[in-house]
């Protein structure tokens, strides 16, 4: 409530549990980002709390979102998330198969993909950041030219805490700054023991 009374605007929640024990407290005060894996079973819970979900990265997932946000009667504005250092065990799309994905998505017609996320693989130096955030940005302007229908890319989410400036620098219009604002997140806080 402090944040949001200092003038933070849009929330981003890695759970939907934690979300909805939020959203109960603070409602439509802000606006609510689901910047989390999203798992097919949840996609009801997140089209009702959410007002953006930043991490689809299947046309699968993209479906669920786009059948549950019409039975809300709802428009759903998406980010796609790229795999910008191809990590095996990280989500999202591969930047080579992100137009594919996302000409599939604009079709459906409760879904709106207006933009992209990447993470990028952890690195010791912010610096090294640089190179997963200029590949996605150059993907970003590329499908930005194709004028695809229902695709609008107007937001590029990259860059956290230890590397939102160089991020910034290569385009992002939306940084993760959890930790600089709320601190590190202790394990307690996703009701686990430890």
């Amino acid at each position: 409530m402090e944040a949001i009374t200092a003038g933070i605007k849009i929330i981003g929640e890695n759970y939907i549990q934690e979300a909805e024990r939020l959203y109960k407290v603070i409602g439509n005060r802000v606006e609510w980002h689901f910047i989390g894996h999203l798992q097919q079973n949840k996609v009801k819970k997140a089209t009702a709390i959410f007002d953006m979900i930043e991490t689809v990265d299947s046309f699968i997932i993209a479906q669920e979102i786009d059948k549950k946000s019409a039975e809300a009667g709802k428009i759903m504005p998406v980010l796609i998330e790229i795999n910008s250092g191809r990590e095996a065990q990280k989500s999202g799309v591969l930047p080579e198969n992100a137009e594919a994905l996302i000409s599939s998505i604009s079709n459906l017609q409760s879904i709106r993909v207006c933009g992209m996320m990447t993470m990028g693989p952890p690195v010791s130096r912010p610096e090294d950041s640089r190179l997963y955030f200029r590949e996605t940005k150059r993907l970003f302007e590329n499908l930005k030219q194709r004028n695809l229908p229902n695709v609008e890319m107007k937001y590029l989410s990259m860059g956290m805490t230890d590397s939102y400036l160089i991020a910034v620098e290569e385009g992002a219009n939306i940084v993760r700054l959890g930790r600089k604002i709320f601190g590190e997140r202790k394990a307690k806080n996703r009701g686990l023991q430890g």
